[in-house]
């Protein structure tokens, strides 16, 4: 059956002390998914920009997600789990809609013609 010696052992000692009641199902063991209604006061949460939330920059990141989570909601997910719940609810990954001001293409271009190679 495939089941470990030490869970047969547990599962007869249940049995013994308390019939077949004992046996019975706890429920999953996973965190139950937050309600549309927690969910949304999530949404409001990460409507706010991050330094409203103590970080110094204006980018969510999973990480940040998870600790807000922790905070907010006193539930640990892991960020894997975050990352399913946010997708799950249609967000999705986003990146910069425009290049960083202090960006020197003739800076980035020289590297990517004489450092890539040799890195590479």
């Amino acid at each position: 059956m495939r089941v470990a010696v030490r869970s047969v052992q547990r599962w007869r000692r249940a049995w013994a002390e308390g019939g077949t009641r004992a046996l019975a199902s706890k429920g999953p063991a996973s965190l139950p998914l937050p309600s549309d209604e927690l969910f949304a006061v999530l949404e409001r949460e990460l409507g706010k920009c991050p330094l409203a939330h103590g970080w110094a920059d204006q980018a969510w990141t999973l990480v940040r997600i998870k600790t807000l989570i922790g905070r907010r909601f006193h539930r640990s997910y892991t960020i894997q789990g975050v990352a399913a719940l946010l997708k799950r609810h249609g967000w999705t990954c986003r990146l910069p809609a425009r290049r960083a001001l202090e960006r020197d293409e003739t800076a980035v271009a020289g590297w990517v013609k004489e450092t890539w190679p040799h890195v590479e």
